[in-house]
């Protein structure tokens, strides 16, 4: 195989995955329109129906707009020769292989971030502000952006910098150190994102004593659920959009509840929605994606030994001087087509997981609060009620509204 070929190849990667996405979006498009189904009757009115539509509408030609320009700009790249472009900048600043794929990548996130950032703004300061969900700042909104750079180049930078180390002195088999590394990173935040990072970006504080505090702690009990850190985060420092989630293992194991959710359920739908997070836990399947996480993540980097050798990635991309950065980039377009199918089996999983951790809270708890709840939820943050089957297999990771309820009531 040639390196054109190898290109035209990747070429049509990017063509043929965006083609697919435009056809399922306009397919669930054309779904906006559809009556509600007789079981969520009451999640909208009328007034609340068109609202969501309009939602829907607004977005779905917003993202159109979006992903047709970052596919222009990315294939523009590819024909003009953009990666040998920044690889020589790089170059000109160093001969370090390790220094030079840090400034190439920081040149890409850098220019990336700043062709995206007016898009992400419009988003935040137009369209969530004119459905009434965006509460960020303009000052917030730099100061997460300020935040992610550094988060990136300290974490991201890191961690490729320690990978490039390892390809050196081990050369094929510098993917066992580095799944290794990643192993353990991964583990890392799963025990401590809640107390290290989250507060880079937002206030958590204990939940106050209280009838709230004492239902969960007594639904808890009757489960066997040792549950002492439950925190409120303040998500509506940028959004009016509700959300609970659980984190850590055995003493970092804590519950977070946004003050959002708290301010728009009841008591006992926060319990009901408590018990769902139980029961991810309880059914081992944060245990599960850790562990397939971890899995996939040797997978990838093995098949990714066997080619970061091969000139012809570098080749691939009308760089003529091979190395790990250019090869690394070659890789990830390629393996797009498998990375795209390990997410449709990750998804499905996640799907079952979501009837798993339902049935638990109706088991252990009650359905109606939880049914109310998710109705409730998706009111606020104006969901799709129907979207299109292909559209929910390929992108969702939790079934629709109906199919959850429909579930609930059985």
């Amino acid at each position: 195989m040639t390196a054109t070929s190898l290109f035209y190849i990747i070429i049509a990667i990017l063509i043929i995955n965006f083609i697919i996405d435009k056809i399922l979006d306009a397919l669930n498009a054309k779904h906006f329109n559809d009556p509600i189904p007789q079981e969520l009757q009451d999640v909208y009115d009328e007034s609340e129906y068109k609202k969501s539509q309009s939602y829907k509408k607004t977005n779905y030609k917003f993202g159109l707009l979006t992903s047709t320009f970052s596919i222009l700009l990315t294939l523009a790249f590819l024909f003009f020769d953009g990666f040998e472009f920044v690889d020589n900048i790089a170059r000109n600043y160093s001969e370090n292989p390790i220094l030079i794929a840090l400034i190439f990548f920081g040149i890409i996130m850098i220019g990336s971030d700043i062709l995206s950032t007016p898009f992400s703004y419009y988003k935040t300061f137009v369209i969530e502000e004119q459905f009434g969900f965006n509460k960020t700042t303009k000052k917030t909104f730099v100061l997460d952006k300020i935040k992610g750079w550094l988060m990136l180049a300290i974490l991201g930078g890191g961690i490729l910098a320690l990978i490039i180390w390892f390809y050196q002195f081990s050369g094929k088999y510098f993917w066992l150190y580095a799944w290794a590394l990643v192993t353990v990173f991964t583990v890392f935040m799963n025990m401590f994102y809640a107390r290290l990072i989250v507060p880079i970006f937002n206030k958590q504080s204990p939940l106050e004593e209280g009838e709230l505090r004492h239902k969960i702690s007594a639904y808890a009990e009757t489960v066997g659920f040792k549950l002492n850190k439950i925190f409120v985060i303040d998500g509506s420092k940028r959004s009016t959009k509700a959300n609970a989630y659980f984190s850590g293992f055995g003493s970092e194991k804590r519950v977070t509840l946004y003050d959002t959710l708290i301010n728009d359920l009841d008591d006992d739908e926060i319990v009901a929605v408590l018990a769902h997070e139980v029961g991810h836990y309880k059914k081992k399947h944060i245990i599960f994606n850790l562990v397939a996480s971890v899995l996939l993540t040797g997978l990838t980097l093995y098949i990714l030994s066997i080619f970061i050798s091969n000139p012809l990635l570098s080749n691939a991309l009308g760089v003529q001087i091979p190395s790990f950065h250019i090869g690394l980039i070659a890789f990830g377009l390629l393996y797009a087509p498998i990375s795209e199918v390990t997410s449709l089996i990750m998804n499905w999983f996640s799907r079952t997981f979501e009837y798993q951790a339902d049935n638990y809270a109706k088991n252990t708890y009650k359905a109606e609060p939880l049914i109310s709840s998710l109705k409730k939820l998706s009111k606020n943050s104006l969901s799709n009620l129907t979207p299109h089957k292909a559209y929910v297999f390929m992108h969702f990771s939790h079934p629709t509204l109906l199919e959850r309820v429909k579930n609930l009531k059985l």
